[in-house]
């Protein structure tokens, strides 16, 4: 099984600069970036057997990484604008 990379520049990859200057200049963001990181590199010890957790634990993961990433995605599109 692959195992993708959901970095938030690998999945926001038009928004790369931005994310590097939001997380110097916007600690809301970077708060939010950090929790994002943490969470996605802990589904990837899970999903690479580094880890052993019940399905649904996660799945509640994979929930919280969708709507860091929204959040971001948001905060990101408001930064651009």
């Amino acid at each position: 099984m692959t195992i993708e990379n959901h970095s938030l520049a690998n999945e926001l990859p038009e928004f790369k600069e931005r994310i590097h200057e939001l997380k110097q200049e916007n600690m809301h963001f970077l708060r939010l970036f950090n929790e994002y990181h943490d969470v996605d590199k802990d589904i990837h010890r899970i999903e690479s057997g580094a880890e052993n957790t019940s399905d649904d634990y996660l799945e509640s993961l994979k929930k919280k990484r969708l709507s860091l990433k929204d959040e971001l995605f948001s905060i990101l599109n408001t930064e651009a604008a």
